[in-house]
């Protein structure tokens, strides 16, 4: 049984059942599993989006979030302020319903009325077309951006490289993983093969982990998802400054929508040595384009 096969258990008896009518090719693509309040359920499997029969009603919510959660509230209530939690396996539940604020910001989260379980994947090799990219003519690690829309493959292609610097070249790789995403931790253990000597830091600001990651870990490498904000690209400057390579993802289409975030400084100087541009068409994960520097 895979882990994602362990989330269904969480649900009433009759999703389960549903869900295992399908064939197995079609249970192990299951992308997404999103869970509305007095309505279906629905499933995002290989692109194609299934309705299961029956509603959900508010204690079912209650029942599957308490499941889910192995009912250790307690433990993921910061994140639960955030609208999400990463569960055992990787998988990532966002959570919808009334926001409770206190002193501007989020507290808590009540009155359910979504969720979106999304699947953490593991595809080994998914990142071997990019290998070529991934060391320099001076045989130290590259600095990639891998850019796309969400669901194109970004953090599975980010696991990967991980994988694949660390376990085939040796390279100590350090992973800034505020969401939680990449490595998927669970009471301190990755869901996904990262590497031999690969180090996480879960749950921190990328601004502030990265350099935590620079003094104490001395990486070759610094991996991390979703950059954007004007404090991201100042880290990854000072991470270039000292010599770390960097790997990360950011949203957009294409290199005029990365051009208008407050990044665009330290692509148009030079910080990565290529830009790979990803799609989900015909398949997630699909390198449309890859630009160097």
């Amino acid at each position: 049984m895979n882990h994602f096969e362990k989330v269904f258990q969480c649900f009433p008896q009759d999703i389960q059942r549903q869900i295992q009518t399908l064939d197995r090719t079609m249970r192990e693509g299951i992308e997404e599993v999103r869970v509305y309040r007095g309505r279906q359920v629905w499933l995002l499997c290989r692109g194609r989006h299934i309705r299961l029969n029956g509603c959900i009603d508010g204690s079912d919510i209650t029942n599957i979030l308490n499941n889910l959660l192995k009912f250790s509230y307690y433990a993921y209530e910061d994140d639960l302020a955030k609208g999400f939690v990463t569960i055992d396996g990787g998988h990532r539940v966002g959570i919808c319903g009334k926001a409770v604020m206190e002193k501007g910001s989020v507290t808590l989260l009540r009155e359910i009325s979504s969720l979106n379980i999304r699947c953490g994947h593991e595809i080994i090799g998914c990142s071997d077309p990019l290998k070529p990219l991934l060391i320099k003519g001076d045989g130290r690690p590259a600095s990639l951006l891998i850019v796309s829309p969400p669901g194109c493959g970004k953090t599975t292609m980010l696991r990967d490289i991980a994988r694949t610097l660390g376990e085939e070249g040796g390279w100590k790789i350090a992973i800034c993983d505020e969401r939680s995403e990449i490595a998927g931790m669970h009471d301190g253990v990755s869901s996904y093969r990262l590497g031999s000597m690969t180090d996480v830091l879960d749950g921190c600001p990328k601004a502030e982990g990265i350099l935590m990651l620079i003094r104490a870990m001395s990486p070759d490498v610094i991996i991390t998802d979703e950059i954007g904000r004007p404090e991201d690209g100042e880290a990854i400057k000072d991470c270039r400054n000292c010599g770390v390579s960097v790997i990360a993802s950011a949203h957009g289409s294409n290199m005029e929508d990365i051009k208008k975030l407050p990044i665009a400084g330290i692509i148009e100087n030079g910080t990565f040595n290529h830009i790979v541009l990803l799609t989900n068409r015909p398949t997630v994960g699909t390198i449309r384009e890859v630009l160097h520097d």
